[in-house]
């Protein structure tokens, strides 16, 4: 999944995840798919509550978010997400 980060070159955010999901193969498609749109969505929250809540900006707690939020989606039956086996341990902090 590494190779699928986007660089600084990256024209935009919609280039980038069309180019990540040809380059994932058939069977991994839907979770890396998942997997863009609830990191996209992780951030979008945790932004909402640092304007809106007065919450102090800061990576660990954009993780933890992620790692409910992926654990969450996968009890929902996101079964792409959860076929990618990337279970919270696996998530670098």
């Amino acid at each position: 999944m590494l190779q699928l980060a986007p660089s600084r070159e990256e024209s935009s955010f919609a280039d980038w995840w069309r180019w990540a999901s040809k380059c994932t193969s058939k069977e991994r498609r839907k979770g890396t798919n998942s997997l863009i749109i609830l990191g996209a969505w992780s951030i979008w929250k945790y932004s909402n509550a640092c304007v809106f809540e007065g919450t102090s900006p800061g990576i660990s707690e954009l993780i933890i978010s992620f790692k409910d939020e992926n654990h969450l989606w996968c009890l929902a039956g996101a079964k792409g997400l959860s076929a990618l086996g990337l279970g919270n341990a696996q998530i670098e902090s």
